[in-house]
């Protein structure tokens, strides 16, 4: 019998699936650490547990498969909070805990808390791995449940602090690798001929239908489908902000992102459709503005890995449960082309000039301090046809979504799912994975502070990604609040709560080793960009916009 430790079988077997880098707040694993520098995989050491989840899921949703975290026992419940964000984007994330051991436990040892808890609500699938014996069928286990059906964040709890006990123990362990669940989707169900007969009869008969291509679109890899579905059947097509990068935004059938996040065109078409497909996405709060985009009564059609999402918010003429490659697949196959659907095109098209028409203006602005259409209008411009652009929630993720255009069918967008600051981790976690390819993190001054300590990461591992930041010195996603509601207050003043000292971020990251440059006016915004990606270093472009002119816009709303 051959024996092995656990610490040398976890890094055989992360090797083995495919892991390239692990994301590692210290101290964890260490024996594994050790064992998987020999066999070439990284260890990025961050300088927090949230950072190291975020590097993971951003590493997971660019790779299409999991992302690896780990955390000692007192960083647990920390490295659980960092899961939201891959639980709400439905992330591949694998996180990896030590925990004390037994005859530690209920005696008030130092640092330790109950940790089932705080992962219960943000994972798939959650065990404590007591013997190394566990270890190959539980890590097994680990990835079939994050790349299976909607795939989604798992944790393993590993005994001894730093999972030292399950590191260090010794037993026959056999690897085995199921190359079925090493990347997401681990299977590509589809749905019944008879769904799929009855929806292709719906659409046949629809007027104004509309497609909203959601994040399942995204890690299906079905972009190609959605837009050939498309331009069959001339139908308009929205997108989730996860899945933005599905149409080119110059397409003749693009109408942009719908819901909160958006273009007010966007919201319109999907308000005066007659029949919404969606394809790969849930109905929730975001992509519909509060479930008021569609309207009421709107027939729908839509197509989920997971049944369960099928007519949650939204009543559907017909389901289709199946994965949105494959299923959209099946759907074109079950289809005659039909007419151009001339008016209705012509409506949406119309839609989406008026929209352009509205913001040029603003996107063409010489105004100082710079304005944030601008910005984006200057970085669509820029980014290059291979380009990841990864945004920040909040304003990040209202700007990207609504102005920045991505024209080129190669280029990919990857945004953080709601936890603010997401937004370096996550492109550092994604540069990972791209390493000939550029990308760029958006995000605000807000949201860079959150995890600005991980631009020293960057600079020790090298990984150059371009940050360009919205530098307002403030939370600007909370002024217009913060303002209604201190105005009933005589002499409150509301920008204690959303205005920032201002910073010169070009500085702060020179002193890190890091590439930074400033900008104060709207002409020089190409060169710097340029500049920043020319340097072949973790580079931060430090755009200083008008605190007082930089709110991005309301969603339209009927």
């Amino acid at each position: 019998m051959a024996l092995t430790t656990g610490g040398k079988f976890l890094a055989e077997a992360l090797k083995a699936y495919g892991v390239t880098h692990v994301f590692v707040a210290p101290a964890i694993a260490r024996e594994a650490l050790a064992e998987l520098s020999q066999l070439g995989v990284k260890s990025i050491v961050t300088h927090g547990e949230k950072a190291a989840a975020y590097m993971a899921d951003g590493y997971a949703r660019a790779a299409n498969r999991p992302g690896i975290c780990f955390a000692q026992s007192v960083g647990a419940a920390n490295l659980a909070a960092g899961l939201q964000d891959a639980y709400l984007g439905l992330s591949p994330v694998i996180a990896m805990t030590g925990r004390k051991t037994p005859l530690e436990q209920h005696k008030n040892a130092y640092q330790e808390i109950e940790h089932s808890k705080p992962f219960a609500s943000v994972t798939k699938f959650s065990a404590s791995v007591e013997r190394v014996e566990q270890l190959p069928y539980l890590l097994r286990q680990a990835f079939r449940e994050a790349t299976s059906g909607a795939p989604g964040p798992v944790h393993l709890d590993l005994q001894g602090m730093t999972g030292n006990v399950i590191m260090q123990s010794e037993a026959d362990l056999e690897l085995v690798v199921e190359d079925s669940f090493t990347s997401r989707p681990a299977f590509r169900p589809e749905a019944s001929a008879d769904t799929v007969r009855q929806a292709a009869q719906v659409l046949s008969r629809a007027q104004r239908p509309v497609i909203i291509a959601g994040g399942g679109v995204t890690s299906s890899q079905a972009k190609q489908e959605v837009v050939e579905l498309a331009e069959m059947l001339s139908i308009p097509v929205a997108t989730s902000l996860n899945a933005k990068a599905t149409i080119p935004d110059n397409h003749p059938l693009s109408v942009g992102v719908v819901g909160s996040y958006s273009r007010w065109c966007a919201n319109r078409v999907v308000f005066e459709s007659d029949l919404v497909i969606y394809i790969g996405s849930h109905t929730g709060s975001q992509v519909t503005n509060e479930w008021r985009v569609p309207a009421v009564g709107t027939s729908v059609i839509q197509i989920d890995i997971d049944a369960s999402e099928l007519g949650r918010s939204y009543p559907n003429e017909v389901s289709l449960h199946g994965d949105a490659r494959a299923t959209t697949r099946k759907l074109i196959e079950a289809l005659e082309p039909i007419g151009s659907r001339t008016d209705w095109i012509s409506r949406a098209q119309e839609l989406v000039r008026e929209w352009r028409e509205e913001v040029a203006p603003r996107a063409n602005s010489e105004a100082v301090p710079i304005i944030p259409e601008r910005l984006c209008n200057e970085l669509s411009r820029f980014l290059p046809g291979n380009a990841v652009l990864v945004a920040d929630t909040g304003q990040a993720g209202i700007w990207t979504g609504s102005m920045v255009d991505l024209n080129d069918p190669d280029q990919e967008y990857i945004r953080c799912a709601g936890s603010l600051g997401w937004g370096l981790p996550g492109a550092l976690g994604a540069k990972c994975v791209f390493h000939d390819r550029p990308v760029i993190c958006f995000t605000g001054d807000g949201g860079f502070w959150y995890h600005i300590a991980e631009l020293e990461t960057a600079v020790r591992y090298n990984i150059p990604v371009v940050t360009v930041v919205n530098n307002n010195h403030g939370l600007l996603q909370d002024k217009r609040g913060d303002e209604r509601a201190y105005q009933t207050v005589p002499g409150a003043n509301s920008s204690d709560l959303w205005e920032f000292n201002e910073v010169d971020l070009a500085k702060v990251a020179d002193s890190m080793g890091a590439y930074g440059i400033r900008v104060n006016h709207p002409g020089d915004i190409q060169e710097a960009l340029n500049l920043a990606l020319a340097s072949g270093r973790p580079a931060v472009v430090d755009v200083v916009t008008d605190p007082l002119d930089s709110e991005a816009p309301i969603p339209w709303t009927p």
